[in-house]
């Protein structure tokens, strides 16, 4: 049997303090993007929420601020890569993708494909049953972009 596999009734790994904070950050941008919640309000609402106290707060102070104050620009490096206008993406993967853009632009001590695979398990977790997909196609794209030295060094790396 494979290590990796779970025996039924097993608990599924703790999630990283930083996974959490992307988790919230996403709920925060998703306040913000479909009831048009002020920042303030955001974070006041976060702070109540269970199981902050397990992320790392900070982490995601910095997310939910920073993509809030580059929106415009964030949205635009998305839409270059997206098949209709950035309004008309779900909400949900709208907030991964602008979460996922902050990231790769202002975290480069995280890994390209860590962002990545970070933006697409939160589209699993709460976006639509497909949307993972297309938010690993878009970051892909922007990542050659955005991280284009390191995106070459891993393809001549395989």
């Amino acid at each position: 049997m494979n290590d990796k596999a779970q025996t039924p009734g097993a608990k599924a790994p703790a999630k990283s303090a930083r996974r959490r904070a992307r988790e919230f950050a996403l709920q925060g941008l998703y306040q913000w993007r479909v009831g048009g919640n002020d920042e303030a309000a955001i974070e006041a609402h976060l702070c109540d929420l269970e199981g902050f106290d397990k992320a790392d707060k900070d982490f995601c102070t910095r997310l939910l601020r920073g993509v809030l104050a580059q929106r415009e620009l964030l949205a635009a490096q998305v839409g270059a890569h997206i098949d209709r206008p950035f309004a008309e993406l779900s909400p949900v993967e709208a907030c991964v993708l602008l979460i996922g853009a902050f990231e790769l632009a202002h975290h480069p001590e995280t890994p390209y494909r860590v962002v990545i695979n970070e933006a697409i398990e939160l589209a699993k977790s709460f976006g639509g049953t497909d949307g993972h997909k297309y938010v690993n196609g878009v970051l892909d794209k922007l990542a050659s972009d955005l991280r284009a030295v390191e995106v070459e060094a891993k393809k001549r790396a395989r």
